[in-house]
């Protein structure tokens, strides 16, 4: 029994398979919003500069091509998904190319949570069938593509209303208790932002919009723009760049060393939240929710959620931008007079 344990083991070690949170929450989740962000995301910023091009300069075919262009892109999801998480997963070429097809069939039956689950089981299930055989080229990526079929058909369905469901649940909690749920989701998908895992594949898989999309946008924004701030002095301008408009997880291994440099991004997280939800009224798409100012597309998605107005801009420079930035501040030389931080904790090796 021992022998059989110990070969199995030593299968699963040659064929680079494992069982662990870190290699699916965070490898595969996070290579699953690289594929969100090529296709899903980035076909919304093509459609939308189509559409405000229309508002601005009529019904022109370059705006009709982008409006096109985005929309396609944003079709392909699936596949983009696929080929990711299989990438994330250090798929061997022939699965990597089959799970483009997985992706695909997972969304159409499961969206996006879908997809991930299929090409996740069908590519493990690759990787162990792969270069076994003397007729790979065809075995493997047929190995894969039946059995993430097989998944998304049995599973697919069930975890998008799953997720589907979490996702409701999460917005009519904000629409009862605002001030509270605000704050709760403004700082929870915040940290999930700066965790090695994908807050924006989380909120596109649960659907959310409205005000807790809101609440989720300026809790992701407080931590990227807090962080890029208070980290100035250690990191200069790439540093603001860098986590301002790429992604606050850049300071996880800092907050393992000092969990204290959490607390200001946090602090605002909590301020920020319920004015998004009790105040300002703050929405956003399942797209932008997650995102922050990561590309500008939590702005971006809320401007398509709540339409380009000089109003509108006022409030996503003050939420997303401003205050995140005064009260992440204040509270950061709050700790450091105590001594709970120091200077050269905020320190990136960029």
């Amino acid at each position: 029994m021992e022998a059989s344990q110990s070969t199995f083991k030593s299968f699963l070690k040659r064929k680079d398979i494992e069982f662990s949170a870190k290699r699916y929450l965070q490898d595969a989740l996070s290579a699953m919003a690289l594929g969100l962000f090529a296709s899903l995301l980035i076909g919304l910023i093509i459609k939308t500069i189509g559409e405000q091009s229309i508002n601005l300069f009529g019904d022109t075919d370059i705006a009709k091509f982008l409006i096109k262009a985005g929309g396609a892109a944003g079709k392909q999801m699936g596949a983009a998904i696929g080929v990711a998480v299989a990438w994330g997963l250090k798929s061997p070429p022939l699965v990597m190319f089959a799970s483009t097809i997985t992706g695909m069939m997972g969304a159409e039956l499961g969206g996006p949570a879908g997809s991930f689950v299929a090409v996740v089981i069908a590519a493990e299930f690759g990787k162990m069938i792969s270069k076994e055989t003397k007729i790979d080229i065809i075995i493997t990526p047929m190995v894969t593509i039946l059995i993430g079929a097989i998944t998304a058909a049995l599973v697919g369905p069930g975890v998008q209303k799953l997720m589907l469901g979490l996702g409701a649940v999460i917005m009519d909690a904000t629409q009862w208790q605002p001030f509270a749920f605000g704050i709760f989701i403004s700082i929870v998908v915040g940290w999930v932002l700066t965790a090695p895992i994908s807050s924006a594949a989380l909120c596109i898989m649960m659907g959310l919009s409205g005000l807790a999309a809101g609440a989720a946008t300026v809790g992701c924004c407080a931590q990227m723009v807090g962080f890029a701030a208070i980290s100035y002095k250690e990191n200069g301008i790439g540093g603001v760049l860098a986590q301002g408009l790429g992604t606050s997880m850049l300071q996880v291994p800092n907050i393992i060393k000092n969990p204290w440099i959490i607390v200001p991004p946090t602090v605002a997280s909590a301020i920020v939240g319920p004015l998004a939800t009790c105040v300002f009224m703050m929405t956003n798409n399942p797209v932008g929710a997650g995102m922050g100012t990561s590309g500008l597309v939590g702005q971006i998605g809320t401007f398509t959620d709540m339409g380009f107005t000089m109003d509108v801009l006022v409030k996503v420079g003050l939420l997303h931008i401003i205050l995140p930035v005064i009260i992440s501040i204040i509270v950061d030389r709050m700790l450091k007079k105590a001594g709970k931080i120091k200077f050269g904790d905020y320190q990136l090796n960029l």
